[in-house]
């Protein structure tokens, strides 16, 4: 959410660039465009409080320049962003709005490999909402999906190649057969087993009854044939856009978000790593990107002696 003080900042800066910089009505509005795309992106993201501009962080900068990387703005357009954000910043310093400057440090070539796209929670709940609201055979599937790809944090090749006899109700967890052929177990949520019952009781068998050839795959399809990546794809882009997300929902945003969850809530990297299936560390580390800034922050805002 814009706030009054939010919107007079921006107006200020507008304002400084017609009249003491005098500047082209055209870079004028390329500014305003860069300023209203990332006040956009923070009114998304902050669950509906409204926008402070001292308490935006670098995190929330890279999540930001992760975001236009996902949508496909090259380097060029990025850096002309990264630019007027810095001296909107720069403006609101020089002017004593704001105590930090969120964009310092910020150096592009860091984002060669930009940061995985993840979901908010509140983007999260939107998708979640949307499943749960349908009762019928393919919503009660789709609330499984959904499930099992946030709670397990499985491939999407994973999740079609899960069989009935893979998923254990009693213990909660499902076994999956990774890249090479490289088997691992992990747990799922009581979440997760309320879908799966659900899911089993009142959806799978009816979805069964089409089926032309028999088979033990856990996910099917309207026509009761083993759902393919595609479908999922597929599936979860009408999701998306049915909870109002801007953009396209895939299936390794729910891997993402389930690692990031994970270590932002102190879990160490080796277990991320084994529940994910990395044969190397160096894999899972790209997620430390993320919650190294959200440590740092909390180390700010809880740590006496380290803001003095």
């Amino acid at each position: 959410m814009i706030s009054k003080d939010t919107e007079t900042a921006k107006q200020l800066f507008l304002d400084y660039l017609r009249i003491e910089r005098q500047y082209s009505v055209e870079t004028q509005k390329a500014y305003k465009s860069d300023l209203t795309e990332f006040l956009n992106f923070l009114s998304k993201t902050q669950d509906d409080q409204e926008i402070d501009l001292n308490k935006i962080t670098t995190f929330d900068v890279r999540v930001f320049l992760s975001e236009l990387y996902e949508k496909g703005d090259d380097a060029r357009t990025i850096a002309r962003k990264v630019s007027s954000l810095r001296s909107f910043y720069r403006f609101l310093m020089n002017n004593e709005m704001v105590k930090d400057n969120p964009f310092v440090g910020i150096t592009l070539q860091k984002f060669g490999k930009h940061l995985p796209r993840y979901f908010y929670q509140k983007e999260l709940k939107s998708m979640f909402d949307v499943v749960m609201a349908d009762h019928s055979i393919l919503g009660i599937r789709n609330w499984l999906l959904l499930e099992m790809l946030y709670g397990t944090g499985a491939r999407v090749s994973e999740i079609v190649s899960m069989t009935l006899q893979t998923v254990d109700q009693h213990a909660r967890v499902v076994t999956i057969t990774g890249k090479g052929n490289k088997m691992r177990v992990v747990p799922f949520g009581r979440y997760a087993l309320d879908a799966l019952e659900q899911y089993l009781a009142a959806s799978r068998p009816l979805l069964a009854e089409k089926q032309q050839l028999p088979n033990d795959y856990l996910f099917l399809n309207q026509r009761g044939n083993a759902l393919t990546t595609a479908g999922v794809e597929y599936i979860l882009k009408q999701i998306g856009k049915k909870a109002g997300l801007t953009q396209d929902v895939t299936a390794h945003m729910f891997r993402h978000t389930f690692a990031t969850d994970l270590l932002n809530n102190q879990a160490d990297l080796r277990t991320v790593q084994q529940l994910l299936g990395h044969s190397s560390l160096s894999t899972t580390q790209i997620y430390t990107h993320v919650t190294t800034d959200a440590l740092q922050q909390s180390y700010r805002n809880f740590f006496p002696r380290a803001s003095e």
